[in-house]
C-alpha cells in the first residue's frame, strides 16, 4: 500500500499533541501597536483545534506531523 501524502498547508499550521492538534491563532502579522496589551497577550498561547474540526484536521495529517 503507497503512502499518504500529507496535506502540506495543514503540516504546516499544526502539530500533533497528546490531546489533538495545536495552532497559532490569527490577527499576529502587521498592526500590533494597534492592538491593545491584553489583545496582544491573549494571542501568545498556542490553541487546540476545535472538537469539531479534529477529525479534518486528522485526515489531512494521516501521520500526526
Amino acid at each position: 500500500m503507497p503512502k499518504l501524502k500529507s496535506n502540506r498547508g495543514a503540516a504546516k499550521r499544526f502539530r500533533s499533541t497528546k490531546n489533538g492538534f495545536k495552532c497559532r491563532g490569527a490577527f499576529r502579522r502587521h498592526n500590533m501597536s494597534a492592538k491593545s496589551m491584553k489583545q496582544k497577550r491573549q494571542l501568545r498561547a498556542c490553541g487546540l483545534v476545535a472538537e469539531v474540526d479534529k477529525d479534518s484536521v486528522t485526515q489531512m495529517l494521516p501521520y500526526g506531523s
